[in-house]
């Protein structure tokens, strides 16, 4: 079904400005109440500074990480930031290049915490401070499916880049590897839908319903 309008424009997005008298709560930004919300934010969030987001976020984060490895600047990093909003994870982390196309996250990143390790070492370093196993996400020799594997209530998902999956110095390192089921002729998923399915497998076992 199109979402254009009948002359050919595309629907505004979000809402116009807030109606008089305008709510005096700190948490509301003024010139969105003045001009409108055209953001991609849930109901509930507009109008709100966007640090005030971040805060109420921050209170209701989920306790699990997700990690992905940037050897070759692999696009799909916004997708998978994108899907940490939604699932609200704890934390975005990026190894290796520390460029990466935000265009996919739709400026979900404004929202997450989102951390840059140099190498491997470095995040395997700061999960050991944070005593948070890092689980590996990918089809490996000797992985256990994800569907029928209990993931730690505390703990780093971590993803290969598109293509190569997994660093060798990674699969070293990751407390177990978990794979995605597959019926079809390819042999691999992409990794920014890999990291969802990953990150609704920790959901369904950890979450509480969302607040609304």
């Amino acid at each position: 079904m199109s979402t254009e309008g009948s002359a050919g424009h595309k629907p505004e997005v979000g809402v116009g400005p807030h109606p008089q008298p305008w709510p005096d709560d700190p948490k509301f930004d003024p010139e969105l109440l003045a001009e409108g919300d055209r953001r991609n934010v849930t109901d509930r969030f507009r109008y709100w500074r966007r640090e005030a987001i971040v805060e109420e976020l921050d209170q209701h984060r989920h306790d699990f990480h997700v990690a992905i490895e940037n050897w070759e600047h692999d696009l799909n990093i916004g997708t998978v930031v994108r899907n940490a909003n939604a699932f609200l994870a704890a934390g975005v982390h990026i190894v290796g290049k520390k460029r990466w196309n935000r265009r996919g996250a739709m400026v979900t990143d404004r929202y997450q915490h989102v951390t840059h390790h140099p190498t491997i070492e470095d995040l395997l370093a700061w999960a050991a401070t944070e005593n948070l196993p890092v689980i590996g996400i990918d089809n490996l020799p000797g992985c256990v499916p994800l569907e029928t594997t209990d993931l730690p209530k505390r703990c780093v998902l971590l993803l290969g880049q598109e293509g190569p999956g997994l660093s060798e110095p990674a699969r070293q390192a990751v407390t177990k590897v978990c794979s995605i089921a597959q019926y079809g002729s390819t042999r691999s998923i992409n990794a920014g839908v890999a990291s969802g399915i990953a990150m609704h497998a920790w959901i369904r076992q950890h979450a509480n319903p969302p607040i609304h």
